[in-house]
C-alpha cells in the first residue's frame, strides 16, 4: 500500500468536539499518526451527542456512540488520560516530546497550569508545531471568553447575511445548517499546521499557531465583507439570492424547486431562449448582469412565472443541454444516491471492532501519488492506550500499569 503524504508525522490531539478534531482527521487521512487524548470513561463530549447512535450488531455488548463523533474522528488512535492528575500530565508531556504537532482547544491559559502550554512543551521539543484553537484568540478583550460555532456565526456577521429578507414570511437571521465556523476553522488549522511544518523543515524551529473562530468567520465573509468595505453599506439578507449576480437563486417548478446559477450574460440569453422569452435578453433592464441586479425586483417575478411551467427534471435536462448552470435541491438521501456522489466515493464504510461496518463520509482530497487512506475507524475511548505507549514511548503495558503512565 502506498504511504500517505504525511506518513511518519506524529500528531498529538488534545482537542475535542469539532474544529480541532476536523483538522486532526484531515491530517490522519493524509497519513499522519494521530493520537487522540480523551478523558477516561466519557471521552470526547461528542460521543454523547445523540441520537442518532451507531448501531451495534444484534446481540453485541457495545457502548453507545453518537453519529456526531463518527463524523470527525477516523484515522486516530485513542488514549485515555486524566489531565487533572500529575501522572496524566507527565504522560502527555512525554507524548508531546515525541510529537511533531500538538492540537488543543482549551480556554486561553487553560493548559499552563498543567505544564502543557506552548512555552512549556517547546522548551523540551523546540521543533514542535503547537496549534491553539479558541473562540476569540490568545489576545484581545474577548480572549478569556468561551466561543461556540452558533455564537460566532452571530457575532461574526454570517447570520446577518443568512435567512429570508426583511418583509418576507419567515424573515430573520438564520444560522447555517452545519457548524460551518468550526469546520472552516479546522480547515484553516490544517493549512496553518502544514505551513508551520514547512517552516520547521527549513529552519529547524517549531512555532505557536493562534487560531480563533471569530477571525476565521470574519475572513470567510469573502465577497460580502469586500462589498461592505468597498461601499460602506452593510449587506442585507436576501434569502437564497446573490447580492452581486442575478439570477442566482432558487425558483419554483411544476413539481418542486430548482436552482439557477447564471454567471454571465451568455448563459442568461440561453436561458431566456429555452424559457420561450428571448426578448428578456434584449431588454436593456436585463441584458447585462449589473442591469439585472438593479432591476432584480422586476425580473425575478417574471422568471418565477416561467419556471413553474415545467418540472424540475424537464428544466434541468433542457438547461444542461445548453450549458446553463442549474440543479435540484436535494435531501441527504438524494445526495448519497446521486450517481456523481457515488462515483466519487463520498460514502465509505470502515470495519469497527464493536460496531461492525460503520458508514462515514469520504474525504474529498484526491492525490494521484499518495492518496487518502482509511486506516482506523473512529475509536472507542482509550482503545489504543497500550499500543500508543509502546509505539511512541517504548513502554510495555506492564510498565504503564506499574507507573500509572
Amino acid at each position: 500500500m502506498t504511504e500517505g503524504a504525511l506518513h511518519g508525522l506524529k500528531v498529538l490531539d488534545l482537542s475535542r468536539v469539532l474544529a480541532g478534531p476536523w483538522a486532526s482527521q484531515i491530517l490522519g487521512d493524509l497519513g499522519a499518526d494521530v493520537v487522540k487524548v480523551e478523558r477516561p470513561g466519557t471521552g470526547d463530549d461528542t460521543r454523547a451527542w445523540g441520537p442518532p447512535w451507531v448501531a451495534a450488531p444484534e446481540g453485541a455488548d457495545a457502548p453507545r456512540q453518537a453519529a456526531y463523533f463518527q463524523c470527525t474522528n477516523r484515522n486516530k488512535r485513542s488514549v485515555a488520560i486524566d489531565l487533572a492528575t500529575p501522572e496524566g500530565q507527565a504522560q502527555v508531556r512525554a507524548l508531546a516530546e515525541q510529537a511533531d504537532v500538538v492540537l488543543e482547544n482549551f480556554k486561553v491559559g487553560g493548559l499552563k497550569g498543567y505544564g502543557l502550554d506552548y512555552d512549556s512543551l517547546a522548551a523540551v521539543n523546540p521543533r514542535l508545531v503547537y496549534c491553539s484553537i479558541t473562540g476569540f484568540g490568545q489576545t484581545g478583550p474577548y480572549a478569556p471568553r468561551a466561543g461556540y460555532d452558533f455564537l460566532i456565526q452571530g457575532m461574526g456577521g454570517l447570520m446577518s447575511l443568512t435567512g429570508r429578507a426583511d418583509g418576507e414570511d419567515g424573515a430573520g437571521p438564520q444560522k447555517v445548517g452545519v457548524a460551518l465556523v468550526d469546520i472552516m476553522t479546522g480547515l484553516y488549522a490544517t493549512i496553518a499546521v502544514l505551513a508551520a511544518l514547512r517552516h520547521r523543515d527549513a529552519t529547524g524551529q517549531g512555532q505557536h499557531i493562534d487560531l480563533a473562530l471569530l477571525d476565521v468567520q470574519v475572513a470567510t465573509l469573502a465577497n460580502q465583507a469586500a462589498n461592505y468595505l468597498t461601499s460602506g453599506v452593510a449587506p442585507r439578507r436576501l434569502g437564497n439570492a446573490h447580492p452581486n449576480i442575478v439570477p442566482y437563486q432558487d425558483f419554483p417548478t411544476a413539481d418542486g424547486d430548482m436552482i439557477l446559477a447564471i454567471g454571465n450574460d451568455g448563459q442568461f440569453a440561453r436561458f431566456c431562449a429555452i424559457a420561450g422569452h428571448p426578448e428578456w435578453a434584449a431588454d436593456e433592464r436585463f441584458a447585462t448582469n449589473p442591469a439585472r441586479v438593479a432591476h432584480r425586483s422586476v425580473l425575478i417575478p417574471l422568471l418565477r412565472q416561467a419556471t413553474v411551467m415545467r418540472t424540475t427534471a424537464e428544466w434541468i435536462a433542457a438547461l444542461e443541454a445548453q450549458a446553463v448552470p442549474c440543479g435540484p435541491i436535494n435531501r441527504l438521501d438524494q445526495v448519497f444516491a446521486d450517481p456523481q456522489v457515488q462515483a466519487r466515493g463520498m460514502r465509505v464504510e470502515m470495519p469497527h471492532p464493536l460496531f461492525g461496518a460503520v458508514p462515514l463520509v469520504g474525504s474529498p482530497i484526491r492525490l494521484s501519488a499518495s492518496p487518502v487512506q482509511y486506516r482506523h475507524a473512529p475509536p472507542t475511548v482509550g482503545e489504543h492506550t497500550a499500543e500508543v505507549l509502546r509505539d511512541w514511548l517504548g513502554r510495555s503495558a506492564d510498565t504503564a500499569d506499574k507507573t500509572g503512565y
